[in-house]
């Protein structure tokens, strides 16, 4: 997939123009699971959560325009981490002086206060980012096939079967579960290569 890099920076680059509402609904649709669950797993409380969706949408907004697909310091991918641990300690620090807010995250647990990338925490992040990505993905393709060609390539390719046994199970040939696995690995790949940075579903697909 040749052009695939173009295609997810452009979608970013879309984001600069504020009036790009599907570029907008996009982006809010793929990263908003993403950026909440995070949180929740670094320890945020439920609200606060939602809160760091919104604070960290708004900063991308803001910041959007110089953020440059070229650029030496890092993918788009670690440019969002970064934002996303930049608020999150800002948050934590407000409980810090007011120990009488419930709910402290654990994002910056023995992390130092210099703007340090933290590898293994980005290296979730970016896990969370993959699962995401497919699972937005997979929801799109899977509501525009139909449910036998969906059940051929999922349980072959995820769940890991024989294509002869599930060719039995739905009454196709074997020959018809190749194909329709593998026009769907070719459609999650074109929607993974809508979304920035994204990488191309044939790894996913198989659930790692």
């Amino acid at each position: 997939m040749a052009n695939g890099p173009t295609t997810r920076h452009s979608l970013i680059l879309r984001l600069r123009n504020r009036d790009d509402l599907e570029a907008w609904q996009q982006f809010a649709e793929t990263y908003q699971p993403l950026l909440y669950s995070f949180a929740i797993r670094r320890g945020f409380q439920h609200s606060d959560a939602v809160d760091i969706v919104q604070e960290v949408l708004l900063r991308v907004a803001g910041a959007v325009d110089r953020w440059d697909p070229h650029e030496q310091r890092g993918s788009f991918r670690s440019w969002l981490y970064q934002i996303a641990r930049n608020f999150m300690i800002s948050l934590l620090k407000q409980r810090i002086r007011r120990p009488d807010i419930a709910g402290t995250g654990s994002v910056v647990e023995d992390a130092p206060d210099d703007g340090a990338v933290d590898p293994a925490l980005e290296d979730e992040f970016d896990r969370a980012m993959q699962r995401e990505i497919y699972q937005w993905a997979a929801r799109r393709v899977q509501a525009a096939c139909s449910r036998t060609t969906w059940l051929a390539f999922y349980r072959t390719a995820v769940e890991g079967r024989s294509p002869a046994a599930v060719a039995e199970e739905l009454g196709l040939s074997p020959g018809s579960v190749y194909v329709a696995r593998s026009r769907i690995i070719r459609r999650l790949q074109a929607e993974v290569a809508k979304v920035p940075e994204g990488r191309t579903a044939g790894r996913t697909c198989h659930g790692t």
